[in-house]
C-alpha cells in the first residue's frame, strides 16, 4: 500500500510540472522556488508548535490548490505558479514520507514517525 501512495504523490508532482508548463514562466522559476516551503523549518527555532503550524501552512495541498485556483480566477499567473510549485513540493515531500507535522515533534507526522526510532 505504501508504494501505491508514493506513486500517487509522484503523479501529483508530475501534474504540477505539467500544469506549470502552461504558464508563461521559465523553468528556472519552478526549480528556484521548489524548496522555498522548507524555509518554515526556521520557525522550529521558536518552538515545535509554531514550527508545525508554519510547516503545515506551507505544505498543505488544499491551501496550495486554493492559491492556484485563485490565480486562475483573478488571472494572476504568479499565484498560479506559487500554488503549483508549492503543491509539487508537498507531493515530493509526501513521496519521501514527510507528512504534515503534529505540534509535539518535527518527527511526528500524519504519515507516521520519521527518522530513527529511539
Amino acid at each position: 500500500m505504501k508504494n501505491i501512495l508514493k506513486l500517487e504523490e509522484m503523479a501529483l508532482l508530475a501534474l504540477s510540472v505539467y500544469l506549470f508548463s502552461f504558464l508563461n514562466f521559465s523553468w528556472w522559476w519552478y526549480l528556484g522556488l521548489f524548496f522555498l516551503p522548507d524555509i518554515s523549518f526556521i520557525a522550529y527555532g521558536i518552538n515545535s508548535k509554531i514550527g508545525a503550524y508554519a510547516y503545515n501552512i506551507l505544505h498543505h495541498k488544499g491551501i496550495m490548490l486554493l492559491l492556484y485556483f485563485l490565480g486562475i480566477y483573478f488571472q494572476n499567473e504568479t499565484l498560479q505558479m506559487v500554488g503549483l510549485v508549492f503543491f509539487g513540493h508537498s507531493s515530493f515531500d509526501r513521496m519521501l514520507g514527510y507528512g504534515l507535522k503534529y505540534t509535539d515533534s518535527f518527527n511526528n507526522t500524519h504519515l507516521g514517525k520519521i527518522g530513527k526510532e529511539k
